[in-house]
Parts: structure tokens; sequence; C-alpha cells
């Protein structure tokens, strides 16, 4: 009885049928994109809550786009694995752009002498420095302030309209603005120095005092006043600049929003 009503619905309801062949590509093009874009690749959320989200934006995306009929000659397999590739190309650059920030935070904990002190990143399952950890998530909260995850899922959906779900070739020139990313992430490097450059400043300064120091009074232990200031002098400038910091970071991400 149940395999006749099976087999009789899809009569009736032909819509159906197109409906889950798109809805699993759109399914493999969201779950790329959720485990390489930020906020979103984060194993502080649990799996459950991330196939949850991708199920609900899955439906909500299949019944906004009404699909059609796959094509005859069309591999399951391959739509799968490119739509995977470009929602994971999309997570990967926006993924890309926040690392300048991790960047500027492993510079200021080496310079404060806190290179042995190191915490487990749950997102990359590999050892990361105190500050650089804290950079990350600052970077977070930044980032979906000035609506990075608006950006995101943005181009997201626009990414249907430039490359449908049955399509077999990924127009990587309309996906991402190319041209406007390598001349901004040009400066990744400059922008990680930008805001480490107080702190990195203020410890070469401790640096040449305790320099000129122990040429003055040799029976002073300045390797081990280095290890007891250190930490405490780069921990008080970048409280007093987290203001500047904070606009910096901003500022950074807002350059980005127009890759998109």
């Amino acid at each position: 009885m149940i395999d006749a009503i099976l087999q009789e619905f899809p009569k009736y309801f032909p819509e159906i049928n197109n409906a889950i062949g798109a809805g699993i590509f759109i399914f493999a093009r969201l779950a790329g994109f959720i485990r390489f874009a930020p906020v979103f690749n984060r194993k502080e959320i649990a799996g459950m809550v991330k196939l949850s989200f991708i199920l609900i934006l899955t439906v909500v995306i299949t019944m906004t786009m009404k699909p059609s009929a796959a094509p005859t000659n069309s591999s399951l397999f391959l739509g799968i694995l490119l739509n995977f590739v470009a929602g994971a190309m999309l997570g990967f650059v926006a993924q890309c752009i926040t690392q300048a920030i991790a960047a500027a935070g492993d510079m200021i904990n080496m310079q404060m002498g806190l290179s042995s002190a190191m915490v487990l990143d749950p997102t990359t399952s590999a050892q990361v420095s105190i500050v650089g950890n804290f950079f990350t998530v600052l970077a977070m909260i930044i980032f979906i302030h000035v609506g990075g995850v608006y950006w995101l899922l943005s181009a997201l959906m626009r990414s249907f309209e430039i490359f449908p779900v049955y399509a077999y070739a990924i127009p990587l020139e309309q996906l991402v603005n190319f041209d406007y990313l390598i001349k901004l992430t040009s400066n990744v490097l400059f922008v990680g120095l930008q805001i480490a450059s107080p702190i990195l400043l203020a410890t070469l300064g401790q640096d040449l005092i305790l320099g000129i120091i122990s040429k003055t009074a040799p029976q002073v232990n300045v390797f081990q006043l280095s290890f007891l200031f250190k930490p405490v002098l780069g921990a008080a400038i970048m409280v007093w600049i987290m203001p500047i910091i904070f606009n910096v970071i901003s500022d950074y991400f807002l350059s980005f929003s127009k890759i998109f």
C-alpha cells in the first residue's frame, strides 16, 4: 500500500522530484560553505546546530528557487562535487581575510615573551598562541558586528544566480572579485603590523632600556626582568589601545565588503 502511494505521489506532485534533486546540490554547496566560512566553521558551534542550519537553508533556498528538472545527462556525483567546491571557495576566501588579525596576535604574543604559552584552537585542532587566539575571537566578534555574516550569506545566495546548481563550469571571475581581492590581500601583512605596531614598539623600547641597564649595571639580571615586565607592559598597552584596534579591524573588514 505504502509503495503504491510513493509511486503515484510524483505523478500528482512532479515538482517534488525537481525540489529533491536540486536540494541535494544546494545542500552540498551549503555544506562546503559552512565548513570553511568564518564564524560558521567554529567548532564551538555543535555539529547538529550546523546541520540543522544547513537543512533549513536548503529548504528555504529550494522553495525560493522553484528549480526545474535536472538535465538528462547530469551526473549526481559531479554535481555534488562542483557545488561543494563552489561553496567551499566562498568560505575559504572569507576565512583567508581573517588571517591577518590572527597574524597580528601572533606577532604581539612573540614580542610579549609568551611564545611557550599555547592553547588548543578547536577550529583547526592546532596549538595557537594565547594572544593570537584572543585576536581571532575578537576578529569574529567584529566581523559579525560590521555585517560580515550578511555579506557571506548574500554572496552565497548570489552564487546560485552566477553558478546554477546544475551547471558544470564554475565562473571564478564572477563568484569573487579576484582583482580587488589581490589588491587588498597585498596589504595583509601591513594591516597585521599596523595592529601590532604599538605593542611591538613598546617592547622594543623596553629591550633598549634593559640593554642599557645591562651595560651600566652588569649585576642586574636583565633576562629575568625582561620575562617579568614584557607581558605586563604588552597587556597594559593592548588594553589601552583596544578602541583603536577595534576601529582598525572594523575598517579592514569593511574594505573587503566589495569582493563578494
